[in-house]
């Protein structure tokens, strides 16, 4: 499954960086996130509990930054497995400047398998794309605070 996708937000890409690099902000952000702790400078392990259908569970993984560029860009990737199976997942973020603000691009990948791969991909691609969207939510929310 391909997902690409684009947000603004009203300040400075160093900040939206700092953001997607901060795993306290990250944790806060994430829908679910139960946990998440550093395991070295860029990964961390994460728990998480998604409630939705026969994704429904809790899940286990890592997260990892790499080919970090601050404040342009970075990888994202992550690996989580649980009942209803696995998922891998890696996104190219890229931050640019933007009318006074930063606007976030992502082309990203990823592959389930278990249970997760049986409900559909359309279940599949429609639930990550609703909590990417309240991710993104909750990083404005976040950043808007700070002004």
């Amino acid at each position: 499954m391909k997902l690409s996708l684009a947000h603004a937000f009203p300040v400075p890409r160093e900040k939206v960086y700092a953001a997607l690099t901060d795993p306290e902000v990250l944790r806060r952000c994430i829908e679910g996130c139960e946990e998440l702790t550093a395991t070295g400078p860029d990964s961390f392990s994460a728990k998480l509990r998604v409630g939705v259908a026969a994704i429904k569970g809790s899940y286990s993984g890592t997260v990892t930054l790499t080919e970090r560029k601050p404040p342009e860009s970075l990888t994202l990737s992550i690996e989580g497995k649980g009942l209803p199976g696995f998922v891998r997942s890696t996104a190219s973020i890229r931050l640019s400047e933007k009318d006074g603000g930063t606007e976030l691009t992502a082309e990203g990948e990823a592959a389930v398998g278990g249970l997760i791969a049986a409900v559909g991909s359309r279940l599949v691609e429609g639930l990550a794309r609703k909590m990417i969207a309240g991710f993104f939510e909750k990083l404005a929310k976040h950043l808007e605070a700070e002004i």
